[in-house]
């Protein structure tokens, strides 16, 4: 039972090295394309509903808001828990010095566009599709009918 509580109290990150996870994900990738997501998929919700007035529509925007905020503060902390899990609390200081000097702030300022361009050049991809249509080029299976 002590041997338990113990391993349990190892595998537990400190609420220090919980922080330092936590600044680490609010300036990492995944907080940089939230906000684009969350604005696409809020239009792409608004322009589904063209009936809405100005009014409902403002409303469903601010609604959107509200949740994105709370899903994006569940997956900050839920980041944040996992570099605390992995990382040491010197590893992450380290990564929050980079994160906070002027080359860690550009690199985060561009890092949206950096994957937009990236996405653009590269075109659609369809892994599933693709897989399928090399296996079936070199199996004979799983072909289209």
């Amino acid at each position: 039972m002590v041997v338990g509580l113990l391993l349990l109290a190892a595998a537990s990150p400190s609420t220090e090295a919980l922080a330092l996870g936590r600044r680490i994900a609010e300036q990492g990738a995944l907080a940089s394309l939230l906000p684009q997501i969350q604005q696409k998929e809020t239009d792409e919700l608004v322009a589904a509903y063209p009936e809405l007035s100005a009014a409902d529509q403002a409303k469903l925007r601010a609604t959107a808001t509200r949740i994105y905020q709370a899903g994006r503060d569940r997956l900050m902390a839920a980041e944040g828990r996992a570099w605390a899990e992995r990382l040491t609390t010197a590893e992450m200081r380290a990564i929050i010095a980079y994160q906070d000097s002027a080359a860690g702030k550009r690199h985060r300022a561009v890092a949206p566009e950096v994957i937009a361009a990236t996405l653009a050049s590269v075109g659609e991809i369809d892994f599933k599709n693709d897989v399928r249509a090399a296996y079936c080029e070199e199996t004979g299976k799983l072909c289209p009918n």
